[in-house]
């Protein structure tokens, strides 16, 4: 008697939400599928992973613990998140092409239902994948890869990185203007330092010091040999000095700061970062732009390989599974190379970053509604 007033709810439930059995198979299916799918292929990356810097943890002495919960907790969920589209893809191959070979397909298209009302359950899987990997990336990620970072620049990548890039200028801010011949990260000192202050695009101070040299005690820059020039209107003044502590907005981390720190931002962080750096002529923006737009363009991806999952392996083959999987494993190839070459192509200012970006998605999203067009109805 239970038992048959809990399956009246259940069926209350999916009348009410507009669904029905199959659809909940379908999602089941999917979802199920799709996490195998990511702890199996994690699973050997980290098992990749360890082999390659195992010899790094052991002479370094890096505590097991810290390996574990430092670095593969917070190594895991990125790459996860990184390729939750390609994961999702190649499950909807997988357990479509197993409904196809049993005839499930078959009987679900004679029962009346329609190859556009099949997709729903998919869609709907699609969706909670996409949402799922974006919160996690703007939300979670974020914070584990700093974590991560901190770990690997501590037992991984110890060597200091040397600054020796010459004639560094950059706007510090919005009409300050920072100039150095020369900058060790090692030393924390910079060479031929020079500040000029602009309003209404006139010069009205610039002050010029033989070097400058962070301080740790006081976490300022300490200008050393100086000589100030302040201007106002027909007036200048004068001032020399052997020593002066100077705020300036801008940190020794940032002569030395690595590509992935973006990494560590949410995507509001991200924003305010890349116009940070436009003001302050950062001539590498572009590769921030570029992971910028990869945050929304990756998780809607999600959809666009869900899509032509299904139209490639909803038909039931002579060849049987194996080479729809294949197919499978050489669209996913084929994706991840064509946004390796977009990327680059906008790096290299051949291509708009957004443009750039969300080619791949455009592409495959024309060879979707092809794929459509061919599938069983």
């Amino acid at each position: 008697m239970e038992r048959k007033l809990n399956q009246k709810i259940k069926y209350k439930i999916i009348n009410l939400v507009g669904l029905k059995i199959i659809d909940f198979y379908i999602i089941r299916k999917f979802l199920g599928t799709f996490f195998l799918a990511i702890i199996l292929i994690l699973s050997i990356a980290v098992i990749f992973d360890l082999s390659e810097k195992i010899d790094d943890f052991i002479e370094n002495e890096a505590n097991w613990k810290e390996v574990v919960f430092q670095y593969y907790l917070n190594f895991i969920p990125y790459f996860a998140v990184l390729f939750s589209s390609l994961f999702a893809f190649i499950a909807v191959i997988y357990f479509t092409s197993r409904m196809a070979y049993n005839t499930e397909i078959t009987a679900i298209l004679s029962s009346g239902m329609s190859f556009r009302r099949m997709l729903i359950p998919y869609l709907i899987s699609a969706t909670i994948i996409a949402s799922l990997s974006f919160f996690l990336s703007d939300r979670v990620i974020p914070q584990a890869n700093k974590i991560k970072l901190d770990f690997e620049n501590k037992y991984i990548h110890q060597r200091p990185v040397r600054f020796d890039t010459k004639n560094f200028h950059r706007q510090i801010e919005p009409g300050v203007f920072v100039y150095l011949q020369n900058y060790s990260n090692i030393s924390q000192v910079g060479y031929s330092f020079s500040i000029e202050k602009f309003e209404n695009g006139e010069l009205v101070s610039k002050m010029i010091a033989d070097q400058i040299r962070w301080d740790t005690a006081t976490n300022k820059w300490s200008a050393r040999r100086y000589y100030i020039r302040t201007i106002d209107g027909l007036n200048e003044t004068i001032e020399e000095g052997r020593s002066l502590d100077t705020a300036l907005n801008i940190h020794p981390d940032d002569f030395k700061r690595r590509l992935n720190i973006v990494e560590t931002m949410s995507l509001k962080e991200l924003d305010s970062f890349i116009s940070q750096q436009i003001m302050q002529g950062e001539t590498n923006v572009k590769a921030y732009q570029i992971e910028r737009h990869k945050r929304i363009s990756f998780p809607f991806s999600t959809f666009i390989l869900t899509f032509i999952g299904v139209a490639v392996s909803s038909r039931k083959l002579r060849e049987g599974i194996g080479l729809q999987i294949a197919i499978g494993v050489v669209i996913s190839f084929t994706y991840i190379l064509f946004i390796q070459f977009s990327s680059q192509y906008a790096i290299g200012g051949l291509l708009p970053v957004a443009l750039a970006v969300w080619l791949p998605n455009i592409f495959f999203l024309i060879v979707a509604l092809f794929l459509f067009r061919l599938a069983p109805n």
